[in-house]
């Protein structure tokens, strides 16, 4: 019964049946199990019977085995490879030939490299060929006569050229002309059916159109108007790059344009002209190369060492020009040294001696002068340097506000009695008066080394400058 259903759709090569209602069936070919698959769903029934044992629903699935399934991946990666294959062959068939290798030079293809630059033709390739042979090397002192005539024989191709270019100019122009009478002509018939919009316009036609009619006819009118206008601009500005242009030509003339003016037998006398002028410059510049070949050949070798003694000399004149200098700033340097030695030597000196008799500091200046003269303990040389610094570390206080800084200056250090540094004392006094500086409370303290004692603390990156108040502690001396 079941090769009587599925006979119909290919040969059977297999039937195995099983105990679960169903069994397994193997065909001949692949697509028999496509067509059998058609007969799920089905319903059958055995014989003319109407129980429910003998009737049901017929189920058909694919079953997977091991050697069809590599059967069938087989297949596909041969239609893949098929593919593949096919593809390539259609990219190569599109794939646009690759250019011919440049030959390798040599004198008989310089020789026919050298005739197919002189064609009009072939001059394309062979100035690639040039190229290369130039770009790879290939000139040198046996083969630049010939590389000189190719270079010579592609530049004769500029006159080719140019009069390319003056044709294709005049045919520029004659389009111009044409595009130009086309404009006018067209910008006429504008002009006619504005001719015609404007009389409809007038009352006695216009009061016979209907109201849809009249706005039609004034959407009409002003598209052709704008239309007319366009055209019009159009033709104004053709105009003016005509304008601009004579006037450039009047300025320099351009020679493509006065070439075109010329009749064929002065062409002709020009060209020969050229051509003579050209020669006689090649046999100039041939006349230089060998005078200047000679000149190398018998003076390179003198003119050279010449030229490395002149450099030595100078390189020896400034290495002695900079010796000099550098002695020079070198004394320079020791003499400030000894003067800043000698001058530290002598504030220290002046310093004990005011902290050693504080009285004397405060006696009149009229009679230090004289007693520094006769006792002779402060030289001439500081004496007349640092007159001013002297009377300003010995004075007093000289104003009220010198007074109020004083008082100030006391009370903040009183209340640190270790000490502050510069930049803390000045923020504190600039919070009552903005207008007092560094420096002047620093030459406050300075002047009054009885009452303000500078010292230092801390140890290495922590090393400051601290002002302590030690007014209480030279009072007994004062």
């Amino acid at each position: 019964m079941i090769r009587e259903v599925f006979e119909p759709c290919g040969e059977i090569t297999a039937l195995r049946k099983s105990k679960k209602n169903f069994c397994h069936i193997r065909f001949n070919e692949e697509f028999m199990v496509d067509k059998a698959i058609y007969l799920s769903g089905y319903r059958m029934r055995i014989g003319s019977s109407t129980d429910k044992k003998d009737s049901g629903r017929i189920h058909v699935d694919f079953a997977q085995a091991r050697d069809d399934l590599y059967e069938w991946e087989c297949n596909q990666r041969l239609l893949a490879r098929e593919d593949r294959h096919r593809w390539q062959v259609h990219e190569d068939r599109l794939r646009p030939p690759s250019p011919p290798p440049v030959v390798h030079y040599s004198e008989h293809e310089a020789a026919m490299l050298a005739e197919r630059l002189k064609d009009d033709h072939n001059f394309g390739e062979a100035t690639t060929v040039l190229f290369t042979w130039i770009d790879r090397g290939e000139v040198n002192r046996r083969t630049s006569n010939h590389f000189y005539s190719m270079v010579q024989s592609a530049n004769g191709h500029v006159r080719r050229l140019m009069s390319e270019k003056a044709q294709h100019e005049e045919e520029m122009e004659v389009a111009k002309e044409v595009f130009k009478k086309a404009l006018l002509s067209i910008l006429t018939q504008f002009e006619k059916i504005s001719a015609v919009f404007t009389a409809t316009t007038r009352q006695k036609a216009w009061d016979h159109f209907s109201k849809a009619q009249r706005r039609n006819m004034d959407i009409w009118r002003k598209q052709c108007e704008e239309l007319r206008n366009a055209h019009s601009e159009e033709i104004m500005g053709i105009r003016r790059e005509e304008e601009m242009e004579m006037s450039d030509d009047e300025l320099d003339e351009n020679p493509c344009k006065r070439l075109r003016t010329q009749e064929n037998g002065v062409w002709d006398q020009a060209s020969l002209r050229e051509e003579n002028d050209s020669l006689r410059w090649q046999l100039d510049s041939y006349r230089n190369e060998v005078d200047l070949l000679r000149k190398e050949q018998t003076h390179s070798p003198d003119a050279q060492i010449q030229q490395l003694q002149q450099k030595m000399l100078n390189m020896q004149q400034q290495l002695l020009s900079l010796q000099e200098k550098l002695t020079s700033k070198e004394a320079e340097l020791e003499q400030a040294r000894d003067e800043h030695r000698y001058l530290e030597g002598e504030v220290l000196l002046l310093r004990d001696k005011l902290l050693n008799s504080p009285v004397e500091a405060l006696e009149g200046a009229n009679r230090e002068p004289h007693e520094k003269g006769m006792n002779g303990c402060v030289p001439s040389l500081f004496h007349s340097r640092d007159r001013r610094s002297d009377v300003i570390m010995r004075g007093g206080v000289t104003s009220e506000k010198e007074a109020l800084l004083l008082g100030i200056i006391s009370t903040f250090l009183h209340v640190h009695p270790f000490g502050a540094n510069l930049e803390y004392l000045v923020s504190y006094v600039q919070r009552l008066d903005s207008k007092v500086s560094a420096g002047e409370l620093e030459r406050l303290m300075v002047r009054l080394p009885a009452v303000f004692r500078q010292e230092l603390s801390g140890v290495g990156a922590t090393l400051e400058k601290r002002w302590k108040f030690c007014g209480f502690d030279s009072l007994g001396s004062v």
